[in-house]
């Protein structure tokens, strides 16, 4: 989050403190555009429930490392792809609050009780919650 403050005719920038909740995932190639919907919804949801942003990003330059990689992290398959995701809030604690928010809105209690389920291995999904200590 940037905020600025101005004084007279000159204005500085501040980022602000944020939290961030990160994702990697192994998506199947060929179910790329099932988890591309299922983003999209939970997008709006994250968004509608007060979260400063959120992203879903598909790899495009990652390499397989010979010791530790993004690709090795979630033990990637041929068949798949890495996907990079995060969430943006102002503090840990506004953090838990939409979150609170988006396990109770209709539209997640929606999707969650479908019969639409993860089109990933969601046994290879890393996540957790970062503390922002530099930002722009």
């Amino acid at each position: 989050m940037v905020v600025a403050v101005v004084r007279g005719a000159r204005a500085t920038v501040f980022a602000m403190p944020t939290y961030v909740d990160g994702f990697v995932l192994p998506i199947p190639k060929n179910k790329v555009a099932d988890y591309k919907k299922i983003a999209r919804k939970a997008g709006k949801i994250w968004m509608a429930c007060g979260a400063v942003s959120y992203h879903e990003c598909i790899a495009d330059d990652v390499a397989m490392g010979k010791v530790t990689s993004f690709p090795r992290s979630v033990k990637l398959k041929k068949t798949e792809v890495v996907w990079f995701s995060w969430i943006e809030y102002k503090s840990r604690r506004h953090r838990d609050q939409v979150n609170a928010a988006v396990m109770k809105h209709p539209l997640m209690v929606k999707l969650m009780a479908g019969n639409e389920t993860m089109p990933f291995d969601t046994k290879r999904m890393i996540w957790g919650g970062f503390k922002t200590m530099v930002a722009y």
